[in-house]
């Protein structure tokens, strides 16, 4: 029986928390404890490819990308090229960590980072209604300061109460570029680091051409996609929580261990899990399975080798749950 394909998706609090400013001490002692539970699959067979946010770290480009043309008159790049950019540097971070995590184990294994361009539909109406949020959170009065002299969008950050973020344009992911080549590294047994931060926005023009699209996209909804097209088994989404939630953050909040397709989709549809947060995690996962993949987990970042915690959605309940 051959090993089975899992691909894990790295929530931004796996490489950069909220109370911390980012620096580079700060990202690779995260990015390494959360590496350090991977190791736990490997032991147990699997292949793997690796997705990973980039909120922080994009919104942090942005605001370098503002202060260089304020200050020494350096042209902006547009977003396309800083989603590249983090994908380029969260990329090399965690290969290198990983390679320290295995080296310590004594466990041999190529480690490879691809910066991946991923497929959007230029006419997606989320051009039209930016929700991805981005960046640090503000308070209400530094997010009103920045939308009048930046002209940025901001909405509220479900996670920090008082707090503001900006928000973009995060169209669906249509498809996912060097499919074939990902794949192909993944069994034979590289780790492969791919689709960071939701992949590079890009479409197809009337005449063929790559064209970049002005947009974040989501990682979890893009790194499912990613899933399905390589015939991935599993699929997992590591997070700042440990199980999924029914009436999150209320008294009558209750755990869900197990899931069911159909259940977890009518929880999504009354509303139980936050736009912007829990919900494309939710999406992701159950686009996973109807595209035929065998189970989704989402759990805390540094839980994953503990049973204890995580949830799990599969197309039907399992006799064994």
């Amino acid at each position: 029986m051959g090993k089975k394909l899992a691909v894990v998706a790295l929530g931004g609090n796996a490489l950069l928390r909220g109370d911390q400013i980012g620096t580079i001490d700060e990202q690779e002692e995260n990015t390494t404890l959360t590496l350090e539970n991977l190791v736990f699959l490997i032991n147990e067979g699997y292949n793997l490819v690796i997705t990973h946010g980039n909120g922080p770290q994009v919104g942090n480009i942005l605001m370098r990308n503002d202060a260089g043309e304020q200050l020494y008159q350096i042209a902006q790049m547009p977003l396309d090229i800083c989603v590249a950019d983090s994908q380029g540097g969260i990329g090399y971070m965690i290969e290198r960590m990983f390679r320290n995590v295995l080296n310590k184990h004594g466990i041999s294994k190529n480690v490879v980072g691809l910066v991946t361009q991923v497929l959007v539909d230029i006419n997606d109406k989320a051009f039209c209604d930016p929700q991805k949020r981005i960046g640090k959170i503000y308070t209400r009065e530094q997010a009103g300061e920045l939308a009048a002299v930046k002209g940025w969008v901001f909405k509220e950050e479900v996670k920090a109460e008082g707090g503001f973020r900006r928000v973009v344009p995060s169209p669906a992911p249509v498809g996912v570029m060097n499919v074939p080549i990902i794949r192909d590294l993944a069994l034979q047994g590289n780790i492969v680091i791919s689709a960071g931060g939701g992949g590079v926005p890009v479409y197809i023009d009337e005449k063929k051409n790559v064209r970049p699209a002005e947009a974040v996209i989501d990682k979890d909804l893009a790194s499912s996609l990613l899933a399905s097209l390589i015939g991935a088994d599993e699929f997992y989404i590591l997070t700042d929580v440990p199980y999924i939630y029914i009436n999150y953050r209320k008294p009558d909040q209750e755990i869900r261990e197990f899931l069911n397709y159909a259940d977890t989709l009518k929880y999504l549809k009354e509303g139980q899990f936050a736009r912007g947060s829990m919900a494309p995690k939710i999406e992701a996962c159950l686009n996973f399975l109807k595209n035929g993949g065998k189970k989704s987990i989402i759990t805390e970042a540094f839980k994953l080798a503990d049973k204890k915690y995580g949830s799990k959605i599969t197309m039907e309940y399992e006799d064994e749950n």
